[in-house]
This record gives structure tokens, sequence and C-alpha cells, in this order.
């Protein structure tokens, strides 16, 4: 009888991590359609006509086009030479500096590569000293630069993450006929990695389609608006509601076409977080394929790495002494701290109950046969904040809000729930597999000692899963100190996050500033992307299970 009830109780906890999720993501809608019941009909098909919204629709889909194609384009050969050249020196600590732009505050990266690609900038001086000229960063150009930054390290990792899973007796194989890289290419390593590229892709496309920060920052206009942008900026400098329901249903229907490639390519949200080991098997490489394999691994790392030159150099050379003295700094780091950890703390506790739910219905099936609805549901909980991005949410409440109480006053309660929605799908990824292998070991010993609740996770499931949950909540907490989008449109004088301090002192030009307080604040989101990653390093190689 204890079985079932402790499945049962797995089960209700599951559930109502799947309502809190659907209240907040669909619920946001409910207000939307209230709103805009009155002016059904006129101010409704004048927002369909309105040209802003086709405009953003389409500069959304071509930014995030174009941002995918270049992202795989420069990631291709820098993959496939840290694939063929695996001794090369520092290559590990290469893949974990390409793992830090997963959750960099997007903010500091548009300081950074303003930094190099502005008018002032590094790369700028040098292109002019040399007589060439760079375009503007601010429009097209500047988006697809950050989006490259972004999500070329992240396709590197997947794809080699793909090829981790190439059985080592083709790399054998392929030496004993003693192929060429060509051959070896097209018959070994490229049926390995076309899927992963093609999971990559739809990846990026989501995450470029549902970008916000870098398009509002480095926009450049209303020509270079997308969707999310326009939605903030129809409620916060417009207040156009109309326009905004439009927007936001637009926003919707986009992403979940996204949210649906990325499911049919195999691809899931939380890739790039580790990657499995390569074999260093003793191919025979020439001296010119070594040598341009290296250039190419040196040039990616480059291109990663001078965004984080240039942030510690510009943070430094600002006046951090007189920052930390300020009471708004003081106040911003303490209110994304405290928001920041309550977040990432309800994002592992809502993930935990799926991850229960999950395997306390698989192991009704024991562990194989038809996936149950229950299951399904549970597991597909998690994505819902991908079909319906955080923006979007934001605005719905906003407008919800509005009808009945101050909207400011709910800040610290809209950044919490929504920055915690926003890390599930990556504290499931990361807690499932734990939760999984706690359960097939010792469900049995604890059904036969009488272990449940409170008792069997503190004697049970904390010392099996310890790693996995304070690997899920580093990250969740990094994802939420760096979260702009929610805090922009809830945002006031009263509460601020650093990120929100940041996007005001470079609004009045206070740049010296926002370059100190971007350098605090990816300190602080680098180390918790450092153990993170570390961590899950660990994991991925079975160093760190627990015995």
């Amino acid at each position: 009888m204890k079985a079932p009830a402790g499945r049962r109780a797995a089960g209700g906890a599951a559930w109502a991590s799947v309502m809190f999720l659907v209240v907040l993501a669909v619920g946001a809608f409910l207000p939307l359609a209230i709103v805009a019941r009155p002016s059904t009909g006129g101010e409704i098909l004048d927002a369909v006509q309105d040209p802003v919204v086709w405009r953003s629709l389409r500069f959304t889909l071509l930014q995030a086009g174009l941002s995918t194609a270049l992202s795989l384009v420069f990631a291709l050969p820098v993959a496939t030479a840290l694939y063929e050249f695996r001794r090369f020196p520092g290559r590990d600590t290469i893949l974990r500096v390409f793992a830090m732009p997963l959750a960099l505050p997007q903010i500091v990266a548009v300081l950074a590569i303003v930094g190099l690609y502005g008018e002032r900038g590094l790369f700028s001086q040098m292109a002019e000293s040399a007589g060439l000229g760079l375009p503007s960063i601010y429009g097209l150009s500047g988006i697809l630069i950050a989006h490259v930054f972004f999500n070329m390290p992240l396709a590197v990792r997947v794809v080699l993450g793909g090829l981790a899973a190439m059985p080592g007796e083709y790399d054998r194989l392929a030496y004993q006929l003693g192929m060429g890289f060509t051959s070896r290419f097209r018959l070994v390593i490229w049926p390995f990695m076309r899927p992963a590229l093609m999971s990559a892709a739809s990846l990026i496309f989501m995450l470029c389609v549902t970008s916000f920060t870098v398009v509002l920052t480095l926009g450049g206009g209303p020509r270079a608006t997308t969707l999310e942008v326009a939605i903030y900026q129809s409620l916060t400098f417009d207040f156009d509601v109309s326009r905004a329901i439009l927007l936001a249903g637009v926003q919707v229907l986009v992403t979940a076409i996204a949210f649906t490639m990325l499911t049919i390519a195999g691809g899931e949200v939380s890739a790039g977080l580790g990657i499995g080991a390569l074999r260093p098997f003793p191919v025979r490489r020439t001296l010119v394929g070594r040598l341009l394999a290296g250039l190419v691994i040196v040039a990616g790392a480059l291109f990663v790495t001078s965004p984080f030159a240039i942030v510690v150099w510009r943070g430094l050379a600002a006046d951090l002494a007189d920052l930390a003295g300020q009471a708004s700094v003081q106040r911003a780091i303490g209110t994304s701290l405290g928001l920041g950890s309550v977040a990432a703390l309800l994002s592992v506790i809502l993930a935990l109950m799926l991850a229960a739910g999950i395997t306390r219905s698989a192991a009704g099936r024991r562990f194989h046969g038809t996936i149950s609805r229950s299951e399904w549901i549970f597991g597909q909980a998690s994505s819902l904040i991908l079909v319906v991005p955080p923006v979007v949410i934001a605005a719905g409440w906003f407008v919800a809000i509005r009808q009945f109480a101050d909207v400011y006053s709910a800040a610290p309660l809209m950044v919490v729930t929504i920055n915690a929605a926003m890390a599930v799908p990556f504290a499931i990824r990361l807690l499932l597999p734990a939760v999984r292998d706690a359960a097939e070991r010792y469900d049995r010993l604890c059904l036969l000692l009488g272990l449940s609740g409170l008792a069997r996770f503190r004697l049970v499931t904390w010392p099996v899963a310890r790693r996995a949950l304070m690997l899920a909540f580093a990250f969740s907490l990094a994802l939420s100190l760096g979260d702009l989008g929610v805090i922009a449109i809830f945002g006031s004088q009263e509460v601020q996050t650093l990120p929100y301090l940041i996007l005001q002192r470079m609004g009045s030009y206070r740049t010296q500033d926002a370059a100190g307080l971007a350098l605090v604040l990816a300190v602080m989101t680098m180390a918790l992307m450092m153990i993170a990653d570390r961590a899950g390093a660990k994991n991925d190689t079975g160093k760190g299970a627990v015995r």
C-alpha cells in the first residue's frame, strides 16, 4: 500500500508544479483577452493593420535566421578542429570558456561588444588605422555579432556532444583504412555531426527569436525591433494595449513553431551544458592539418574571450570604490542576490517535483513500456516557458495587476516567479538523471524501511542528488542574476536589479559606471557558471557519482 501512496504523493507534487507553470504562463493571456474585449473590432483591427507589427515580425525572423546561419558557419570549422585535434594544449579550458556565454548576462556582453566594435571600440580603431571602416554596431550588424558570440560556442558544444556518441571503433577503422581528412569527414564524422547541427540550428533559432536584451540595446531604431521589444515598447512607452495583445499572440505563435522545430530535430534547450568525453585516439594528422586546426581553434577562442577581456579592462578602469559606496548600487546588488536566490530555490523545487513525478510514473511501468499521459505532461510542462516567453508573461501580468493594484509593487513577486519558471527547463535536465538514479537504486530499500517524505529526501535523495541540486541552483541563480526582460517591464526606482541599473546608466551615458557594474555582474555569474560547468563535467564523466 505504501508504494502506490508514495507514487500518489509524487504525482500530486508534480501536478502542483504543472499547475503553477500553467497558471503563470497561460494565465497571462486571460487579462489580455479581458482588456481586449471592449476594443474588439476597432482597435484590434487597427493593430492588425499596424505596419509596426509586421515590420517587427519580419525583422524577428530575419535576424533569427541570419544569426542561426552565421553561428553554424563559424561553429562548424571550430567543432571539427576541436574534434580532430583532441590533444590541443588547453582544449578542456577552451571548452569551459565556451560554456561561459551560456550564462553571461546579455547586458554585459552588449557592453563588451560595443567596447570592441563600437565607434571608439578596439577593433574599430584598428580598422580605422588600417584605412578600413566597420559598419555601425547599432542595428542588424550589432545584433548578429552579439548573437554569434552567444550561440557559436553553444553550437560547438552541441556538435561535440553529438560526436562524443560516436563509437571508438569508427576512428580505429578509419585509421586502419588510411582515410584522409576529406574521406573521414564525409563518411565518419558528418553522419554524427549532421543531426547535432540540426538540433543546434533549431535551438539557436529559438533563442534568437526570443532575444530581448540584445535587440533592446543594439537595435538602433524602429527598423531593428523584434516582437518582444515591440511588446515592451507598446506597454512602457505607448501603452498601446491592443498592439501589445496582437504582438504577444504573434510572438507565441512564432515560438511555438520554433519549439516544434526544436522537438522534431531532437534538441533541448539545455543542450551544451555538458560534453561527453572524447577518446584521444592517435589518428595520424599531417603537419598542415595540425596547423590549420590550431589556427581555427585559436581564432574561435579569441572571438569568445575578447569580450571577457574588454569587460575586465573597462570594468577595472571604472571607479569601483566609488560605485561600491553608492547606495543605489548596494541596493541593486542586494536585490539581485535576494530575488535571484529565491527564484533559483523555487526553480529547483519545481524541477525536483516534476522529476519526482516523472520518475514515479516511470517506476510504475518499470522504466520501460509505453509512457503514460501524466508522465508525458510532467516532461513537457517545463517547456511551457519556451513557448510563452518571459516578456510575454510579464506583459500579461502587467496588464492584469494594473487593474487592481500598483503594478510596480508586485515587481519582486513577478521577477521571482517568472525567473524561476525560466530556469526550470535547465534545472530539470540536471536533476532528472540523479532522481532516477536514486529511485532505481533505493526504491525497494525505502519501501522495506518505510522511508518517505522528508526523511527519504534527507537520507536517500540528498546524498545521491546533492551535486545535481547544487548545480541546478547555481545555474538557475546565474540565469536569474542576468535577466533583464521581466525587470525591464516591472522595474522602478524602488525595485532595481543590477542589469536594470546597468541599463539606466547606459541610457544616461554614464558608460564608465555601466562598465564597472558589468564587471561586478560578470564576476558573479561567471563564478556560478564555472562551478556549474565543472560539476556538470564531473557528472558527465561519472566522476561525481555518489557511491
